[in-house]
């Protein structure tokens, strides 16, 4: 059975719940700056107000709400930011809410691979079970945009891509989560691999995913070819894991970027992982930088303890965006659902210590990661680039506890709400 997650201290107020509504939110602080109300309409912020313009106004309107359809929430001066996105979760191999089980891989992603496949069916509770907890833990932390990938090979078949769709729908209100068909185990090592993964593109998968096509599958030309062949025939985005280092790395992303400028496939290529960006002299660096940044590719990291080149990538033009990976699974017993914590261990293992780089991380945790997901999305610019909270912009926020958003970062307090689409659908890390 799955543990349960800390109820919050009150649940939310039954007229915050979803359905047609102006909602306020009064005594915010954007971005932790000065205090603001904040209204939403329409699934966007359709106005900010100095907080004492509003003051009385908004008192009116709050003994109103349960015989309207307005409603209003006293910020209490927290600090107020676009919602998380996690851009490189991996729902299906979630244990997160069942007991700790010690660590049984052994190195190598084939071999990480096989432990996965050796115990997940195992688990106390389904994949099904287990990935729709993980979901809801995630948006009640702050996350409403998600990127999940979902196994697809010969021994899975669709059972994994399945109870990802089938979190994704108990959830649907609460989130917008894409599913990335993901072939775990390659496509050229076991056969009928290629054949599941385009079964999953024909069920709805939104994005075609791929992995370590060197050093995995030892064929690069061929895995490419294949990846990019289903992208084109079914019109849809690609992922591609890339845990190769040094030149090897190198190589694959230039057969990768090769692909997306022969293909014309400008911002609909993602490069995940791409460790070896921290491993390449800067004459290599740059160089390949420029051309990603020419082709529109995008980069999904999960804060590795030897970090990406984060400024570098900002100042080059390039999106990125941050995930959790995977959560407790038959990979490693870190992750807690909480893209706060990962924001921090952005932070950490980028070594920053002033203000601007560290809100910088949660710039990349919220709108860096929204910017993978959809490239037609709002950017950032560069590492002061504070954008996502004006009017126009989507109604995707969270409310934090802090004295600045620095703060925030350290402290990863409980005293969240979570808005999606201009309604809240979580708060004090409760589910609405």
């Amino acid at each position: 059975m799955l543990r349960s997650y800390p109820r919050p201290r009150s649940a939310p107020p039954a007229n915050l719940r979803l359905g047609p509504m102006t909602l306020t939110l009064t005594n915010v602080r954007p971005w932790g700056g000065d205090a603001a109300d904040v209204t939403l309409d329409g699934g966007a912020i359709t106005a900010v107000v100095p907080a004492a313009v509003n003051g009385a106004a908004s008192a009116r309107a709050a003994s109103k709400t349960a015989d309207s359809a307005a409603a209003v929430v006293d910020g209490r001066g927290r600090i107020l930011l676009p919602s998380f996105s996690d851009v490189h979760v991996h729902l299906d191999s979630t244990r997160l809410g069942l007991p700790f089980r010690p660590h049984t891989g052994s190195p190598g992603v084939w071999n990480m691979m096989l432990n996965d496949r050796n115990n997940w069916r195992n688990a106390e509770a389904s994949i099904t079970e287990r990935a729709t907890h993980t979901l809801g833990a995630m948006i009640a932390r702050g996350t409403t945009r998600v990127r999940s990938y979902a196994q697809v090979d010969a021994d899975a078949g669709l059972e994994r891509f399945e109870a990802v769709l089938a979190a994704r729908e108990t959830h649907r209100d609460r989130a917008d989560v894409a599913v990335i068909a993901f072939p775990q185990a390659g496509l050229l090592r076991e056969p009928g691999s290629t054949e599941v993964l385009e079964e999953a593109l024909k069920l709805g998968a939104d994005v075609v995913g791929g992995i370590d096509p060197c050093a995995l599958d030892r064929d690069p030309v061929k895995h490419l070819d294949i990846v990019f062949g289903l992208a084109q025939k079914y019109g849809l985005p690609v992922d591609i894991h890339l845990h190769e280092p040094g030149q090897l790395g190198l190589f694959s992303m230039e057969l990768i970027l090769e692909r997306t400028r022969a293909l014309g496939m400008h911002g609909l290529v993602t490069i995940s992982h791409a460790f070896a960006l921290g491993d390449l002299p800067d004459s290599q660096l740059d160089t390949l930088l420029a051309d990603m940044a020419a082709l529109d590719v995008s980069v999904a990291t999960v804060a590795p303890a030897r970090p990406l080149p984060l400024e570098k990538l900002t100042a080059a033009g390039i999106r990125v965006g941050l995930g959790e990976d995977g959560q407790r699974d038959y990979w490693s017993p870190y992750g807690n659902a909480d893209m706060l914590d990962r924001t921090w261990q952005l932070a950490f293992t980028n070594k920053f210590r002033a203000d601007e780089l560290i809100e910088h991380c949660a710039a990349v945790a919220t709108l860096g990661g929204a910017s993978v997901i959809d490239p037609a999305a709002q950017r950032l610019t560069s590492t002061a680039d504070r954008p996502g909270l004006a009017v126009g912009d989507p109604a995707e926020l969270v409310l934090l506890e802090g004295d600045s958003v620095t703060a925030a970062v350290m402290d990863k307090l409980p005293g969240r709400m979570v808005i999606h689409r201009g309604h809240v659908v979580a708060d004090g890390l409760q589910l609405a």
